[in-house]
């Protein structure tokens, strides 16, 4: 009886079997790189301020300084396909680019494609009025006030539990 062995594999069958696997690989990589910048391509939250109130105004000392209480109520909308979670962020109140209230947003999740709506309140004591300006066509207008408020959202979305991408989003309204 004769034994017959199998004839060891040619060169050529071992690299057209690696330049294969490489295709493969090469096309997986291809298609999980498109489907990530297209259907899962990371977006900052968007801001938008709902409402804004001053439920008590108040003029003291003869017109120079101002009490209030100001109220923002604002919605943040998560559009991607992950959580975003947010941290290190905050409300801002502003006068004349001074900043005379602040407060921090506590850290939590929006899930995705989810709106989160928040409120700040601050409340002002003693508030210089602005002095007398020109208003347009050269009329003369009395004390003012401008305030601006900013809310600022920081954090992270992470994409299929892979891909972690930070994010950041800024609101201002002037009042």
């Amino acid at each position: 009886m004769t034994k017959h062995e199998a004839p060891p594999p040619s060169n050529r069958t071992n690299l057209a079997s690696c330049l294969v696997a490489t295709i493969f690989l090469i096309f997986i990589f291809i298609t999980i790189f498109t489907l990530y910048f297209t259907l899962f391509k990371p977006q900052d939250p968007k801001i938008s301020v709902s409402a804004i109130q001053l439920p008590s105004f108040n003029v003291t000392n003869n017109g120079t300084t101002i009490n209030f209480t100001f109220s923002q109520y604002s919605s943040v909308k998560n559009p991607n396909r992950g959580t975003f979670s947010h941290y290190d962020s905050s409300f801002q109140l502003l006068y004349y680019g001074k900043q005379i209230g602040f407060m921090f947003v506590p850290a939590g999740k929006i899930s995705s494609r989810r709106t989160q709506y928040m409120a700040a309140t601050f409340t002002v004591q003693s508030l210089p009025l602005g002095l007398e300006s020109n208003g347009p066509d050269g009329l003369k207008m009395g004390p003012t006030v401008e305030i601006e408020s900013t809310m600022e959202m920081v954090g992270r979305v992470r994409v299929l539990h892979l891909f972690s991408h930070h994010v950041e989003a800024k609101a201002e309204c002037r009042v």
